[in-house]
């Protein structure tokens, strides 16, 4: 269970432009609900582009013209007879403002301004920067092509918008418990991972400068050096200090326990275990012992919560959770003694 404006405080450390003065207010605000969040970092962060100028890129067009451009479609010309009006059919390339991470910006716009969630003061802010879109075209969002989107030099301020348009489009489900409103589950689990995933690597950049803090790869530690057909392991993310290492594997669940409907028992997920084992035993490839590994869950509302730690072959592996549902201080506290703990 995630509070609302800790999602805030995630994406803050996942994507840093939301350190900008210009996203004060919307740090400071008490959101209803993590729709009306997102609306307002869309709104500022789109308003913000705007004033960068929105990106373009060139389309290529297919049209009839007086004054022939581009690539002249004979063929074309004749069977749409476009001569008798003095046209002819040309293909040519348009650099436009319609570019597709424009028209993703404009849908998910407009499916926050459907949104019964939306505050009003949300909603208003979200219409002004529509007026900038009117030659952008509006798309089926759910048939956006994600994997189609490329960042360069030149968009790279659109990547935090992108994924913020990802979550609104993918949607939330809403739930309140004891008065504090929460975001219950993300209908897209992998994508929260992403962001997860992301805040804690950027968390413990950003607060811990004097530890060595990658998503480094680890090496198989094969005694013949034949390595062909094995998989890479890249860890989410690993910590040095002082001669130790610390690999962790963060972990987005809606569940974090597994059950054995056979027996009756309860388990963590056995590809978890067996993927930080892996990594801390092939990292450690001197049996020194000063490489451990975690895998930090996000808190579920299940029962069991996870804070076990294991000494296997040496090697300490720790399975932990981390309660994105209290205040942030109290998150920051949780990460804090956890690397000290390890380091």
């Amino acid at each position: 269970m995630i509070r609302i404006q800790n999602i805030y405080y995630m994406l803050a450390y996942a994507f840093s432009v939301l350190h900008e003065d210009s996203y004060k207010n919307v740090a400071a605000e008490d959101f209803e609900n993590s729709a009306d969040l997102f609306a307002a970092i869309l709104a500022k962060g789109i308003s913000n582009q705007i004033k960068r100028g929105l990106g373009k890129e060139y389309i290529n067009k297919v049209d009839s013209l007086s004054s022939p451009t581009g690539k002249i479609d004979v063929s074309a010309s004749v069977k749409q007879q476009t001569m008798l009006k003095r046209q002819l059919v040309c293909e040519y390339d348009e650099y436009t403002e319609n570019a597709y991470i424009n028209q993703i910006l404009k849908s998910a716009a407009i499916l926050l301004l459907r949104s019964q969630d939306v505050a009003v003061s949300q909603k208003q802010a979200l219409k002004k920067i529509l007026l900038y879109f009117t030659n952008v075209d509006e798309i089926n969002p759910y048939r956006i092509e994600w994997s189609r989107i490329k960042y360069h030099r030149n968009n790279a301020t659109y990547k935090m918008l992108i994924n913020i348009c990802y979550l609104v489009i993918h949607g939330m489900l809403i739930s309140e418990q004891d008065g504090t409103k929460k975001l219950s589950r993300y209908v897209d689990d992998q994508r929260m991972h992403s962001l997860y995933e992301r805040f804690i690597l950027h968390y413990y950049r950003k607060h811990y400068p004097y530890l060595l803090v990658s998503a480094s790869q680890i090496d198989w530690n094969v005694d013949d050096g034949f390595i062909d057909f094995l998989p890479i392991m890249k860890t989410d993310i690993t910590i040095e200090y002082g001669g130790k290492t610390l690999i962790i594997d963060a972990k987005y669940y809606s569940r974090t326990l597994q059950t054995n409907s056979l027996y009756n028992s309860q388990t963590f997920h056995s590809g978890n275990l067996y993927q930080i084992f892996t990594y801390v035993k092939n990292r450690d490839t001197a049996n020194s012992g000063n490489v451990s590994g975690v895998l930090l869950y996000a808190k579920t509302d299940e029962e069991i919560t996870p804070d076990h730690n294991y000494s296997m072959g040496g090697n300490r592996i720790s399975v932990k959770t981390l309660d994105l549902g209290t205040d942030f201080i109290n998150i920051k506290n949780q990460l804090n003694l956890l690397v000290e703990d390890h380091l």
